[in-house]
């Protein structure tokens, strides 16, 4: 049975304005995903000096947050996004996303982005305050609560560390042993293959108040693969779960204590059951090494 062959026809208008050009490597790329192409041919068709981030981009055109970041690795790894962060006035860092219509190597991007003027970023300034309710008291200015928590654990994997944390593990001579756990931390699971490498060090010294508290490496380890998501549920911020992991330090359970052997009474202390036949057992007290009380003796001389 033949099959119908199919004749494909192509209309096609070439506008007159609002329109950008792609190569068709772009278009026809063998390992970008369609969300990568319409996040790069959106990009390179903004007015030259728009300031619209990719994440802005996503979001307009309706890309989800895995599916942009899946994106976003792609277009980086054959070379058409490239990214580095400066500092700039005030202590403030800008982090620079350069695009390109040709993929670009490393050294080609720095070279680009080295003569690329960074833009003053303006501090926000703090909206107006709603007056509170009731007179106001002058002169009588209210110090920081001291004693309050954060809402929301930081899911970030960027560094959280209390003072008074970083203080203990300076002192602690434990460090080296829990640099060298959360060094191992990657063995556990392929979820923690991307820690950042600035987080290490405040996760080494969480796991340094496990170690002094009496936890082994192995219990910390397993504490940690314990709580892991389930296979194929895929970790975004591995250094932030790690760091919410090791955040409160349990009480080490310790272990069972042998239960001990009734031992006799002192009034039958050195006694040994007989041997011989009786209803019930029978205790004497030897005076060597013989097995049988004295009337079993007598009754077998006899």
């Amino acid at each position: 049975m033949e099959s119908d062959s199919i004749v494909i026809y192509r209309h096609f208008n070439a506008p007159s304005r609002a329109f950008t050009q792609f190569s068709h490597e772009i278009i026809r790329h063998p390992r970008l995903s369609s969300d990568a192409v319409r996040l790069l041919t959106w990009q390179l068709s903004l007015p030259q000096g728009a300031r619209e981030s990719l994440s802005r981009t996503a979001e307009r055109a309706r890309i989800g947050a895995c599916a942009f970041t899946r994106a976003k690795r792609q277009l980086k790894e054959e070379g058409f996004v490239h990214e580095r962060r400066v500092q700039v006035g005030g202590g403030r860092w800008v982090t620079q996303q350069l695009l390109s219509s040709t993929p670009l190597s490393a050294e080609q991007a720095a070279k680009l982005l080295a003569g690329t003027p960074v833009p003053p970023v303006q501090a926000t300034a703090p909206g107006p305050r709603k007056p509170a309710a009731g007179a106001p008291v002058v002169d009588q200015p209210v110090p920081p609560p001291t004693d309050g928590h954060p809402k929301k654990d930081p899911a970030e994997d960027t560094s959280n560390l209390p003072a008074e944390a970083e203080a203990e593990s300076e002192e602690s001579p434990r460090l080296e042993e829990a640099r060298a756990l959360v060094g191992a931390l990657p063995l556990l699971s392929p979820a923690l293959r991307h820690i950042p490498p600035g987080m290490r060090e405040e996760l080494a010294r969480l796991a340094t108040r496990w170690l002094d508290a009496g936890h082994t490496s192995t219990d910390i380890h397993e504490h940690i693969q314990r709580c892991l998501p389930g296979t194929g549920t895929p970790v975004h911020r591995p250094g932030g779960l790690v760091r919410y992991l090791l955040r409160d330090v349990p009480a080490r359970s310790l272990p069972p204590q042998p239960v001990p052997v009734n031992r006799l009474s002192p009034r039958l202390e050195g006694a040994r059951e007989c041997a011989g036949d009786h209803t019930q057992p029978m205790l004497f007290r030897p005076v060597g090494d013989e097995t049988h009380c004295a009337e079993c003796a007598l009754n077998a001389r006899h």
